[in-house]
């Protein structure tokens, strides 16, 4: 199996969040011909998940997993002594690739192990919830104190090859404000909804955000602002999109952020993905990660551990790329990890 080829064959297939079929139609393709049980789950509309065992292994114990999609734009493969270029070399179609590779080398000592790659996680982790739901009804409970039931989900994302202690949660929130609209000559006829909306936004950048002394801080970014008709007329319309990364639970930082907003605007809450502590081994270097996984919606899949190759500072950048000795790296660490938890 060679990874650097697959990582770049599956770079130069542009699979965007929302156009992940023909990348799902090529690992099956390519899984089938290995002579893996291959599945294809269907999601939404042409897109579908990926599910592939070894022949016979109908409950294996440990499944490697992690996601086909890609944030935009598409960048097009391509390397130099040390490095592979391109949308998803690190995130996480190298990450893929290294799965793969590992579940080959398990194969041939007669070690079998899953394989699931899910549409969606760069946006609302579709993939996975469907996912979930078909391990709900095909495994049923995996946190059942039957050590033969006991399963781990070894999810891969661009931890620079070290073990996840934790991953930050995500909070969406959504600040609309409503206005009347004027001409601009005589602002006293109208009502401002860009003036409420800024109003809002600086008393929630000024608010306190929890913090955990292991974890960190509690983050806000304001990612998008948009409203307003043009400008010699007052708004009658504005709205941002607010992300928190959350470091424990959320009901009284939702309740202080509606509090704080104020009454002049509406807060709505469309996404949450839980803060998540994450089981750990003995001897690998640990990282706290930052951003958002899978993992809170795949539990019916058991234990999660999060390691992959890559760096998450050059994911989502014009730049990514994955060094080729960390994705070999974390060929071996796929399989000295499933071994590991194998055995107990």
């Amino acid at each position: 199996m060679d990874a650097i080829a697959l990582t770049r064959q599956l770079v130069d297939i542009e699979s965007i969040t929302g156009n992940e079929s023909a990348v799902g139609d090529f690992l099956l393709c390519q899984l089938s011909k290995l002579g893996y049980q291959t599945e294809k789950m269907p999601v939404e509309g042409d897109r579908a998940n990926v599910y592939a065992l070894s022949p016979g292994e109908l409950n294996p114990k440990v499944v490697f997993s992690t996601h086909m999609d890609t944030v935009p734009p598409f960048i097009a493969s391509s390397e130099d002594a040390t490095k592979i270029y391109g949308r998803g070399s690190c995130d996480a179609k190298g990450i893929m690739a290294a799965q793969i590779a590992a579940a080959e080398q398990l194969r041939k000592k007669d070690i079998y192990v899953g394989l699931l790659f899910v549409v969606g996680e760069e946006r609302d982790s579709l993939g996975a919830k469907v996912a979930n739901e078909y391990a709900d009804k095909r495994f049923g409970d995996p946190t059942q104190k039957n050590t033969a039931r006991r399963r781990y989900l070894v999810n891969g994302e661009p931890t620079e090859n070290r073990i996840g202690r934790a991953s930050k949660g995500t909070l969406r929130a959504e600040v609309t404000a409503r206005g009347r609209m004027a001409h601009s000559a005589y602002p006293e006829l109208g009502e401002s909804a860009i003036d409420k909306l800024i109003g809002a936004l600086g008393r929630l950048r000024e608010m306190p955000l929890p913090s955990d002394p292991e974890i960190g801080p509690c983050t806000l970014n304001i990612g998008l602002i948009e409203g307003g008709r043009a400008p010699n007329v007052i708004p009658d319309y504005a709205h941002a999109d607010l992300l928190y990364r959350l470091v424990g639970p959320t009901e009284q930082l939702r309740r202080q952020i509606v509090r704080t907003a104020g009454e002049s605007v509406k807060i709505d809450f469309p996404l949450e993905l839980p803060f998540v502590r994450l089981h750990t081994i003995d001897g690998l270097p640990t990282m706290v990660a930052a951003f958002t996984t899978d993992i809170p919606r795949l539990s019916n899949w058991g234990k999660p551990v999060l390691i992959g190759p890559g760096s998450i500072h050059v994911a989502h950048t014009p730049g990514e790329f994955i060094e080729k000795k960390q994705l070999a790296e974390a060929i071996d660490l796929y399989c000295s990890i499933a071994k590991r938890l194998l055995s107990g």
